[in-house]
């Protein structure tokens, strides 16, 4: 926004990428994207994404499939943040940023996913500490630790579950991505 303002409409790690609107016909995007996490990434020429999607190769089906899944996190994400309590939405968050990353750690601040969500600090820091006194998460000075990952599901609103399914439904397993 003008003001400087932001929120979060999807997260993207290890299952996905960024730039769909380059293969969409689009070109450019009007967002930005924020690295939350550490960790490796590739990057590959536009000219030669557009020449392999144009191709209609098996990697332009993924690509499909994995917009689909993108715009489905999206709107999702949409509902959410208009319908769910704060507790839930950062239940959702910490369990899709998870499923994009190695391990139960985020190292994350309280401000930061405030403006992830787009919500108050404070109201994170409730939720958060709610999570924290329930033995679901350990939090501490910007590492958050999920110790009870079933309960953390449970706590969420049925946002998550709707995107989970979405994302298995359409994109095959990494195993199954990088044994061919």
């Amino acid at each position: 926004m003008e003001s400087g303002a932001s929120a979060e409409i999807s997260v993207v790690g290890n299952d996905g990428l960024i730039g769909i609107s380059l293969f969409m016909g689009g070109e450019s995007t009007p967002n930005r994207a924020v690295v939350q996490s550490a960790g490796s990434a590739y990057r590959l020429r536009s000219h030669i994404l557009k020449e392999e999607f144009n191709r209609h190769s098996e990697l332009s089906v993924l690509l499909l499939r994995y917009t689909q899944s993108l715009i489905t996190q999206m709107s999702q994400t949409a509902v959410c943040n208009r319908h769910h309590a704060v507790h839930q939405q950062l239940c959702r968050w910490l369990l899709l940023s998870l499923d994009r990353l190695p391990g139960n750690e985020l190292r994350m601040t309280q401000a930061l996913i405030a403006n992830m969500l787009g919500v108050r600090r404070e109201g994170v820091t409730t939720a958060a500490n709610r999570l924290q006194n329930l033995g679901v998460i350990e939090y501490h000075r910007g590492l958050i630790t999920v110790l009870d990952r079933p309960k953390l599901e449970e706590l969420s609103c049925e946002c998550y579950a709707v995107v989970k399914a979405e994302t298995d439904r359409l994109l095959p397993p990494k195993s199954e991505l990088f044994s061919q």
